[in-house]
């Protein structure tokens, strides 16, 4: 039903914005929120309406690559909405495309809720079907999510916030705390994609 919502950003949290377009705010799932900032400069959100019995969903994407794969991506077989917003968050959007080009089965289960049946499903139903991306498409950035607390560093605790909201584990998510902590970033954006680059390695 809907195309992009051109809007402010009025909230971000860890697992959504909020986009007022004409005086009404819209509430949109993404993968990575700390990629908008609230501010009274207009953006521009890709996003997908999915209906169900009993709720109405909006999913974001910053782009309209992203958008096409993720839209790749539901039509997996065990793929819903918000295991693909956890798979495009990782950063590494090209490693995601050669990994289904390569069947990197072990690459594809590191990501949240994906198992070695869904990600050899995943490369079974893309496999030779990406070819429709272009190269520039496969540079587009994602990222991911966490749940943690650190009130000497808040764009790190956002971060970890925004991981467990993509539905990483906890352990795994402590485990890379300490190098995230040591890791030189300027915003939570910055923490969230050195994070997911750490879990997807």
């Amino acid at each position: 039903m809907y195309e992009y919502l051109h809007g402010v950003i009025t909230a971000v949290y860890p697992d959504h914005v909020v986009i007022e377009v004409n005086g009404v705010g819209y509430l949109v799932n993404t993968a990575n929120p700390y990629r908008y900032q609230v501010s009274a400069a207009a953006v521009t959100i890709y996003v997908y309406q999915a209906v169900s019995d009993t709720a109405q969903t909006l999913y974001g994407f910053q782009d309209f690559a992203e958008k096409q794969l993720f839209l790749k991506l539901i039509n997996v077989n065990g793929i819903g909405p918000k295991s693909a917003l956890a798979i495009l968050a990782n950063p590494d959007h090209q490693g995601l495309m050669q990994a289904i080009r390569t069947n990197d089965v072990s690459f594809l289960t590191k990501f949240p809720g994906v198992g070695k049946k869904t990600a050899g499903q995943i490369v079974l139903d893309l496999q030779g079907k990406l070819d429709d991306l272009t190269p520039a498409d496969d540079g587009a950035l994602f990222t991911p999510e966490v749940a943690t607390t650190d009130e000497e560093n808040p764009q790190l605790a956002d971060a970890l916030a925004a991981l467990a909201a993509l539905g990483y584990r906890e352990t795994a998510v402590k485990k890379i705390t300490p190098k995230l902590k040591q890791f030189a970033g300027e915003s939570t954006n910055d923490y969230l994609s050195e994070g997911l680059r750490l879990l997807t390695t």
